[in-house]
């Protein structure tokens, strides 16, 4: 009896093994292919739009520097280590950084004006928390001093709190979301069709601002207080808002990103190249973002700001389009590859449609590709 058991089992478990080689195998196969095929993706759009960030997610080899092991044991504040820890992001051009414009999604629905109706209102709150005044007209014949006393302005210290706060909780939205997503798919037993990964590599990219900026100050027992709180809060409340209606939390996120584009990104730098904050204008850039975003040696703060802008630019588009989607069903389009800082930062989002259609562009290209 248990030889017969085993003589009829082990055929199928050889089978169910086999099945499953072929599949891992196969599945390394397209991620190996996508990796190696990028670099041609890449070049070929460089060549056609001048654009830094047209192309399919891989590994980016230039992190692939051997690593000392004494720096690998230095907080991320003291030292940047140079290794490929990090996920999928853009490196930008500079004619990208330069393609930013500042666009806004209409709200159209019930959930959309909601959603937008909440971001309003938590950017006046944060605003009046923070002290941020920005009117439309600002005296050009008054001194810094003048106008800082006046409320027109910020200086450095206030920009860095904001800039600080927001990015400890912006890290937020993208981590509740794969991590919804991720016990979804466990639940269901089916796959997530490519969502998890690019919220992870959002969640991961504001967490990189932050420990950009945080190399500029080191935050009070206080500050710190405030943002665990304010984690707290926003953490349970954007959780239970995604298992309610995950459109109109990527909708939220995307308006948010709209508010981040025009403030602390645009209205920053047009303060440093406006003379408005002399502490910043030659400040250099830190390490650790030289490292991730693969920025010029001499590079200075400002260079930091426009790649974070572009950064939230990105997040404005990919959040608007996933909010355009079909959550349960519909494939995500920024799964293999994204489009360049030409498409995201003048366009608000992809439409049904377009996602579907670059989807489709998206196989075909590594099909053809993996034909050569």
């Amino acid at each position: 009896m248990l030889q017969v058991a085993l003589s009829s089992a082990l055929p199928r478990a050889s089978r169910i093994a086999a099945g499953t080689i072929l599949t891992c195998s196969a599945r390394r196969t397209f991620v190996s292919s996508s990796r190696r095929l990028n670099s041609l993706t890449k070049k070929k759009a460089n060549e056609e739009s001048g654009s830094g960030t047209e192309g399919f997610h891989r590994r980016d080899l230039a992190t692939e520097t051997p690593v000392d092991p004494k720096d690998a044991s230095k907080p991320v504040g003291g030292s940047v280590v140079k290794g490929d820890w990090v996920l999928f992001h853009p490196v930008y051009t500079a004619e990208e950084l330069k393609a930013v414009e500042i666009v806004h999604s209409e709200a159209k629905t019930v959930s959309d004006k909601i959603a937008y109706g909440l971001v309003k209102y938590t950017r006046k709150l944060f605003d009046l928390v923070s002290g941020y005044k920005h009117p439309d007209h600002v005296p050009s014949n008054a001194s810094i001093e003048e106008l800082r006393k006046k409320g027109y302005i910020m200086n450095e210290h206030q920009w860095l709190n904001r800039i600080l706060f927001l990015e400890a909780i912006a890290g937020v939205p993208g981590m509740v979301a794969a991590t919804v997503r991720h016990l979804r798919s466990l639940r269901l037993m089916q796959r997530d069709s490519g969502w998890i990964h690019t919220l992870l590599e959002e969640a991961e990219n504001e967490r990189m601002h932050l420990m950009t900026f945080m190399t500029l100050r080191k935050p009070s027992a206080i500050f710190r207080a405030l943002v665990l709180g304010a984690q707290g809060v926003y953490y349970n409340m954007f959780f239970l808002g995604y298992l309610i209606s995950p459109r109109l939390c990527h909708r939220f996120v995307g308006y948010l990103e709209e508010e981040a584009v025009i403030t602390y990104s645009t209205r920053c730098i047009e303060e440093i190249e406006a003379g408005r904050l002399p502490a910043w204008e030659k400040e250099v850039a830190p390490e650790i973002a030289k490292d991730y975003w693969r920025l010029k040696p001499d590079a200075k703060l400002l260079d930091v700001l426009y790649v974070v802008r572009s950064d939230e630019t990105t997040h404005r588009f990919v959040n608007h389009s996933l909010a355009n989607l079909n959550l349960k069903t519909d494939t995500n389009p920024f799964a293999l590859r994204e489009p360049d800082m030409h498409v995201k930062g003048r366009k608000v989002a992809f439409e049904r449609e377009e996602a579907a259609q670059y989807v489709e562009d998206s196989h075909r290209m590594l099909t053809e590709r993996r034909e050569q």
